[in-house]
């Protein structure tokens, strides 16, 4: 089979660890559900089987590995007994933040007004703090010389980003900044506790930017969103100096049955999007590993997964527990009369599509529909489906994010010298600056809605997102210090997206483990704030394609696991879409609504 590496047709190698000259250290890195862990795992059996002393450590705050390897693991390092010469750390981010943020918030207890303290609780909750706790954990795997010596390779499964080691190398970030915060950024003070370890951080950083001693591994789905994400992942590491990268495209489709329309359909999309890669990403060395129909549990599950001309077994049939349709999602929506519906979800799992789908499903039912994206692909798309009761709107998320940073670092340059203003400015790089920034340009659209029209919106905030909002109106109420100001229409917005008769948040994943953790993650961000999630979507489910590849139908045998969990979390109110192989547009959104589960 041609696996296209170019626009010239070359091939790329298949992915085989134990063949190839590696550094002692690596770092698997990738989107999330692009099978990074999976590839960790593979990496680390295949080198311990080929006789290699090998440490397996996650920082994934998902992390599977107890199930994946069938022991109970700890953070010190366990032995697997199935494979001699592995040892794997499991450590827990998510507690690890919550110590670290008690270290950091402890010494203002009794000292600052509830209101601060909240406030900087909530500063200390975001995805940027869990990851700097990770960090602070595998620093000293990646700095010990007693395990640098024991072990010839040491695996770490996922990298820090770009923004974490920026923060990571600002002189100004060792200040006890976070009771002086006065400029609205968003997930400020998460370095104020790592004073006494910089000098361990500092080599760690040194030690992930030397070529001769550690490599990143990039890990990305033939799929174009996930190939992005590997280029601006890549982009960003190589302007901090880390230009030790290798790329692995993990899920390739190897033809089984080219007569199966599904099959096809999914090999052609893959093909067209590895063709159409980045060419940044070509300059990189590049692996593949094909598809795998099962979930990686198991070390024997583990030991196949880089084996050439391995056939997946046909898998025992699983039962699905019962489903809906979109158009039941619809209904409920269009009775209930909500008037605001965000769909949520991690990049890549459909949520623009499914806010267009559920627009033009209340058109159809006679709602006067406001839909708004912050997709521009997708809105010159649904443009053609233009109409009286539909009001399209699109929001350019760069635009908005540049004119809330510059708002923020005016307040700033009024009272700030430059060492904190480069702080600043490195802190609204996170996500949540930019969920912010957005999330305020759809406040004024549901602000200025009326009674009689429903809006929609392709993108919601998080719940640390709302909390922080609403923390900070709090804490600045209390002791009177200004910010980046935060408008009147998202203060009146975020008591009524906690008004479950009038707004929904729909929180949208796939049928795999990763994707559908990330999603339980979310929601219960979302509980965190007082907003309740009533429906989930699972979208792009092969199991309803009827697929005959034997390859393909074991994947969609593999799903209902995760179907079946996500009917258990949203008690029942469960949608599954199918697997489609191309965008959805106009009429074909229409289709997919009344498509039965």
């Amino acid at each position: 089979m041609l696996l296209i590496m170019s626009k010239e047709d070359t091939t790329m190698p298949a992915y085989k660890p134990s063949q190839l000259n590696l550094t002692k250290y690596f770092f698997f890195t990738g989107k999330g559900g692009v099978g990074k862990t999976s590839a960790a795992c593979a990496t680390a059996v295949n080198l311990a089987d080929s006789g290699k002393e090998v440490m397996l450590i996650s920082t994934d705050p998902a992390s599977n590995l107890q199930d994946v390897f069938g022991v109970a693991l700890d953070n010190k390092g366990t032995s697997i007994p199935d494979v001699l010469h592995l040892t794997v750390v499991n450590l827990d981010p998510i507690e690890a933040a919550r110590e670290y943020k008690e270290k950091v918030i402890g010494p203002y207890k009794g000292l600052l007004p509830d209101a601060a303290i909240a406030n900087m609780e909530e500063q200390l909750s975001g995805s940027c703090t869990v990851e700097i706790a990770a960090f602070n954990e595998f620093s000293h795997y990646l700095t010990d010389k007693t395990i640098k010596d024991k072990y010839d390779f040491v695996i770490f499964d996922t990298a820090p980003t770009g923004h974490t080691l920026r923060m990571l190398q600002l002189p100004s970030a060792w200040s006890n900044f976070i009771s002086e915060n006065k400029h609205g950024a968003s997930c400020l003070g998460q370095l104020s506790g790592l004073e006494e370890n910089k000098q361990m951080y500092k080599s760690a950083v040194e030690t992930l930017a030397d070529r001769s001693m550690t490599t990143v591994m990039l890990v990305s789905r033939p799929e174009k969103t996930p190939l992005l994400e590997a280029k601006r992942a890549s982009e960003e590491l190589r302007d901090l100096g880390v230009t030790n990268q290798t790329l692995i495209i993990n899920g390739v489709m190897e033809l089984d049955t080219p007569d199966d329309e599904i099959a096809l359909r999914l090999y052609n999309k893959q093909q067209q999007a590895l063709r159409d890669m980045p060419d940044y990403l070509r300059s990189l060395t590049t692996y593949y590993i094909p598809l795998r129909a099962y979930n990686v549990y198991g070390v024997k599950n583990i030991q196949k997964m880089l084996v050439d001309n391995y056939i997946d077994a046909d898998p025992a049939p699983a039962k699905m527990k019962d489903v809906y349709s979109l158009s039941t999602l619809i209904e409920d929506m269009y009775t209930s009369r909500k008037k605001v519906i965000f769909t949520m979800g991690k990049g890549g799992v459909g949520k623009t599509t499914l806010a267009a789908a559920i627009a033009l499903g209340l058109v159809e039912k006679g709602a006067n529909v406001h839909l708004t994206t912050t997709d521009p692909a997708h809105h010159l798309k649904f443009m053609l489906n233009d109409s009286d009761n539909l009001k399209i709107s699109h929001i350019d998320e760069a635009q908005e994010l540049e004119k809330y940073k510059e708002e923020v670092l005016a307040k700033a340059r009024e009272s700030l010298g430059d060492a904190d203003l480069a702080y600043i400015e490195e802190d609204l790089r996170s996500p949540c600056t930019q969920e912010i920034a957005v999330f305020r340009a759809f406040a004024e659209i549901v602000e200025h809605a009326t009674d009689n029209q429903v809006v929609v919106i392709d993108t919601a905030p998080t719940g640390h997102t709302l909390l922080l909002l609403d923390a900070t109106q709090s804490y600045h109420k209390e002791i009177q210090k200004s910010q980046g100001d935060i408008p009147e229409s998202v203060k009146k917005l975020l008591p009524r997206l906690r008004n479950a008769a009038e707004t929904e948040v729909v929180i949208v994943t796939l049928p795999e483990a990763t994707p559908v953790h990330e999603a339980m993650r979310l929601s219960d961000d979302l509980q965190r704030a007082g907003i309740h999630a009533k429906w989930w979507v699972v979208n792009s489910s092969l199991y309803l394609t009827k697929t005959k590849s034997p390859l393909l139908k074991a994947k969609s045998q593999s799903e209902v696991e995760w179907i079946n969990k996500v009917v258990e979390t949203s008690q029942g109110h469960t949608v599954l879409i199918k697997w489609h192989g191309e965008e959805l547009q106009g009429h074909d959104l229409q289709g997919l609504i009344k498509i039965e589960a």
